[in-house]
């Protein structure tokens, strides 16, 4: 592959090449490739990198069959296995095949968004769906991609490019654990579009100068699901109660799912000294919730200290990677383990308060 051009964000990098990403390359290795499709849907048309895979060895259809976690429920997307094991999914050539080269990659994620929408908030979902998987595989730090939907979906370059690079930088800003994201472009006129998008952007990112927020203006967010509300608010009137001089960040307002990134989220949650994450089963359902939760978690791996306070409202089929967090269990709404879970919040909030 050829390196065209670099994007630095903080210490971790953004890089534009163009090149085969079915093909191995020492010189530019990646631990993680991401593939898009339609839900269940692996067909190697000519013109997409499950395409390419499939001429190369590795048939995405039978990866799907052995997927080493399934996060299609909440994140439309699915991990798989080793892609060369033997007799698996990388295809053993024959005596009369030519030899193929090894999968260039550890894992593969396959994006299948079950809601299709407009290229914003395609991408976006992307970031969404790496957050769970690399907070718990520290071997995959290099992520690599084409420009999604550029292919066989025919969306302009430009159109795709510009989200992309737009949510990519703030997730990575604001904790992913992603050292370094490989976009690659596959043709001539998709490099030369991709290049004056690129270009852009880097300009944009250099010219930012808004300083870094922070102050921490409130002392809790509450993230919870609005059907949860009746709830959220008796906490939030124990937590009032028991410390008159909390500042507690309640938002009732609307936020747009349909972007890249969510700056009032990504804002919010950088001011505030602890997130309360308030797990049910329509927090689950909802995007902006896990939204939330996720970019607490990142914010807790960049700044090295636990924001996240998770209470687990109502009985719900929790996705592995909240499960395993030590979490205050007060099902079905249990007044007497809340109010517990409340001293437990404000003990950790001293002596600030």
């Amino acid at each position: 592959m050829k390196l065209l051009a670099t994007l630095p964000v903080g210490s971790r990098k953004i890089e534009l090449l163009q090149g085969d990403l079915t093909l191995p390359d020492p010189a530019h290795p990646f631990d993680l490739l991401v593939v898009s499709a339609f839900p269940n849907d692996y067909l190697p048309t000519p013109g997409s990198l499950i395409g390419a895979l499939h001429r190369s060895g590795i048939s995405v259809a039978e990866l799907a069959l052995h997927r080493e976690l399934d996060l299609r429920t909440h994140f439309s997307c699915w991990l798989s296995g080793d892609p060369a094991p033997a007799g698996g999914a990388y295809r053993p050539t024959t005596a009369a095949e030519p030899a193929l080269a090894p999968p260039p990659f550890k894992r593969l994620l396959c994006f299948e968004p079950l809601v299709q929408g407009d290229p914003p908030e395609v991408v976006g979902d992307i970031f969404r769906a790496l957050a769970p998987i690399l907070g718990e595989r520290t071997d995959l730090r290099s992520v690599a991609m084409p420009i999604v939907a550029a292919g066989d979906q025919r969306w302009p370059v430009a159109a795709m490019l510009r989200p992309l690079l737009d949510a990519a930088i703030h997730w990575m800003r604001g904790g992913l654990p992603l050292d370094t994201l490989k976009i690659v472009a596959h043709g001539d006129t998709q490099v030369r579009e991709a290049t004056e998008v690129f270009a852009l952007a880097r300009s944009a990112a250099a010219a930012d100068t808004a300083a870094a927020q922070t102050d921490e203006d409130f002392d809790v967010f509450l993230s919870y699901a609005r059907e949860d509300s009746a709830l959220v608010d008796d906490l939030a009137q124990r937590l009032r109660h028991k410390a008159p001089a909390i500042r507690i960040f309640l938002d009732r307002k609307n936020i747009n799912v349909g972007t890249a990134w969510q700056p009032e989220i990504f804002e919010s949650l950088d001011r505030c000294r602890k997130v309360v994450a308030l797990f049910s089963p329509d927090y689950l359902a909802s995007k902006v919730c896990k939204e939330e939760f996720n970019i607490a978690w990142a914010r807790s791996r960049d700044c090295d200290r636990e924001i996240l306070f998770p209470i687990y409202l109502f009985t719900a089929k929790l996705p592995t990677y909240m499960s395993y967090r030590a979490y205050f269990d007060c099902r079905e709404g249990d007044a007497a383990r809340l109010e517990g879970a409340c001293d437990a919040l404000l003990a950790a909030l001293a002596p600030g308060l």
